[in-house]
């Protein structure tokens, strides 16, 4: 089975040397993230973020379903990733690889099991039709970082997607075309971004938004998911040098720090997007046709 070429003896010495001496490789603070974009495509609901070298682009798409017996009046959310030997050798084409897996399940209980989206507002037809909600998420280059940037861009195109509007006459549902009525966004109730800290030396030393490099070299990882409220929605563990309760508020307390920054450069982004995508006032116009 592939894997990545593991640091030397030399390079990991070094780092762990320079982390004594509190000094990162590439000279970032230990709270600092990486160089962040968001960019969206043509398209509503594609989103590309770049973290560092990292980088992971997400695709949205809906369509009319049947809900399940069990959840009547709740739509359907489903997230697929998707990691491929262009990012990586270590991944592998029809093998799904052990981080494959683990990016899988941290992003469902951080993005779907958080109730980030309301699927209630999905339901057309209680019990008969609902809108299908599915989140492809491509990993295009990675160096690290990889549940942080795939929760960013999840979320992003999440925020940026469109659904065609549908109307209900005599239990016939009819799906607009996007000429015929102005699509509708998504109802999120909230908007749940992921931070990983790194532990070296024992856990005396914590790091955020570690480069492949360090993730090789750490002693444990703890992905935690909150907020721009501070409201904390998964810490998980993932093995690794222990933590006691002081260093797991410690750990906390940054990470719903450095989530507020992060969730800007996302308002920031979808911003940009609206003026590009809104040029002339076209949006203003097809509303206005609506209403009419």
């Amino acid at each position: 089975m592939p894997r990545e070429a593991e640091p030397s003896l030399n390079e990991r010495a070094f780092v762990l040397k320079a982390l004594r001496e509190n000094i990162r490789i590439d000279g970032r603070a230990f709270d600092a993230f990486r160089d962040i974009s968001v960019t969206f495509g043509d398209e509503y609901g594609v989103a590309d973020v770049r973290l560092g070298k990292t980088r992971v682009l997400a695709r949205i798409s809906a369509e009319v379903a049947q809900p399940f017996p069990d959840r009547k009046f709740d739509g359907i959310f489903t997230i697929t990733t998707e990691l491929s030997p262009m990012a990586s050798p270590a991944f592998e084409v029809g093998r799904q690889t052990e981080q494959e897996t683990l990016l899988s399940r941290l992003l469902e209980k951080a993005i779907r099991r958080s109730n980030a989206l309301d699927t209630e507002s999905l339901c057309i037809v209680a019990g008969q039709k609902c809108w299908n909600v599915r989140a492809d998420v491509h990993v295009l280059d990675y160096d690290g970082g990889l549940v942080d940037a795939s929760c960013v861009a999840v979320i992003a195109a999440l925020q940026h997607f469109r659904r065609p509007e549908v109307g209900v006459e005599g239990g016939v549902v009819t799906v607009y075309t996007l000429a015929e009525r102005v699509p509708v966004p998504l109802a999120m109730l909230h908007h749940p971004l992921c931070v990983t800290l790194s532990f070296f030396h024992g856990g005396e030393v914590m790091l955020v938004d570690a480069t492949l490099q360090e993730q090789q070299i750490s002693e444990g990882e703890m992905v935690v998911t909150a907020n721009k409220l501070g409201e904390v929605c998964q810490i998980a563990k993932l093995g690794g040098v222990p933590t006691d309760a002081l260093m797991l508020l410690g750990a906390v307390e940054m990470a719903v720090a450095k989530i507020g920054g992060v969730s800007s450069v996302i308002s920031k982004a979808l911003e940009e997007n609206a003026k590009k995508m809104n040029v002339g006032g076209i949006l203003a116009e097809l509303s206005a046709e609506n209403e009419r």
